[in-house]
């Protein structure tokens, strides 16, 4: 599957007949949500776990040096904590611009705290991507992270505010927080 899903999220029409959807956010979307919305709240979804295993080619990276960004993975019996967004179909056109770098949408199941669920949509960035970088440890991670930078900015920047968003919802990710702790390091050193 190429990198840029525009056309292939485009051609999804399972919402198109809503009115409004409930969007799930587990990486930036959860402290930037550049698009407008009708209500937002903290959320989780389950069997999902957070990994900095996508490539991030046109935001916190270049082709030619991508960055590393969130995606899921199949974890069963694990709880993704993000935020969900009370959205109108027209917000796709803008988010499968932002989500372009080999991520699609999947319905999923999205359960609120106070426990009560409903159907709605996230962005997946899965293996057969040609964006996706896979598995590595966290300290290889934290040093990719550390050496990226895009058009959006310093890949840095990008977890550091994914882990303060994650503190702010009570959230604990071993994995986010043990990248962070390594990029800590290296900055440190740097300095």
């Amino acid at each position: 599957m190429p990198a840029n899903t525009i056309e292939t999220n485009q051609m999804m029409t399972q919402f198109a007949e809503q009115k409004t959807l409930w969007l799930f956010g587990y990486g930036s979307l959860i402290y930037k949500a550049d698009f407008p919305y009708l209500q937002r709240q903290p959320a989780r979804i389950m069997n999902w776990s957070r990994r900095f295993w996508q490539g991030s080619h046109d935001h916190r990276g270049t082709p030619e040096k991508p960055g590393r960004v969130v995606t899921l993975i199949e974890d069963p019996g694990r709880v993704c904590e993000g935020m969900a967004y009370l959205i109108t179909p027209e917000e796709f056109l803008h988010l499968d611009h932002r989500e372009k770098n080999g991520y699609l949408r999947l319905a999923t199941e999205i359960l609120f705290r106070d426990d009560s669920c409903v159907n709605g949509v996230m962005y997946i960035a899965s293996a057969e991507n040609s964006a996706y970088l896979g598995p590595a440890s966290e300290q290889e991670i934290a040093v990719h992270i550390a050496n990226s930078e895009g058009p959006s900015g310093k890949n840095a920047d990008y977890l550091l505010q994914l882990a303060d968003a994650l503190r702010e919802l009570d959230e604990k990710d071993d994995h986010v927080f043990a990248i962070e702790q390594y990029l800590q390091t290296i900055q440190s050193e740097k300095n």
